[in-house]
């Protein structure tokens, strides 16, 4: 049984940090696009936070992915979105037309939210760099 249990751990963290990779790549990929998103926010230092979502996403993404200090990186993550989430995906303040979309981007968020909680509880499995029992 520990052997599937192993290979599922190690199938959550992929999926968990799949899009954090992705986005992290995304925002190098499109910097300037990423400096002018996080500016129209009204956020100060918009290259500054560009470059912090990109070390978070994509350095805390590949973490997780590889399980090198992965309840360090879950972790880091989980505090990343608390912002992120509200700054970028408060339905309450958006237009009619965005709401949905917007509550939707909020409560996917909060669930990645609590998959990086449990990664930073259990751990990131045996089949990991770190190598730590789930």
């Amino acid at each position: 049984m520990n052997t599937h249990r192993d290979f599922v751990v190690l199938v959550a963290r992929i999926l968990l940090s799949a899009m954090f990779v992705y986005s992290g790549f995304g925002k190098i990929m499109g910097f300037e696009r990423t400096v002018g998103y996080i500016a129209s926010q009204g956020l100060p230092l918009p290259q500054l936070l560009a470059i912090g979502a990109i070390l978070c996403e994509l350095g805390a993404g590949v973490l997780l992915l590889v399980g090198f200090k992965a309840r360090w990186a879950a972790l880091a993550i989980f505090l990343f979105l608390i912002p992120t989430t509200l700054i970028f995906h408060n339905f309450w303040t958006a237009p009619a037309n965005q709401v949905m979309s917007q509550q939707i981007n909020f409560m996917k968020n909060v669930t990645i939210m609590g998959g990086m909680l449990l990664v930073w509880a259990f751990g990131p499995g045996r089949i990991s760099l770190d190598r730590e029992a789930a």
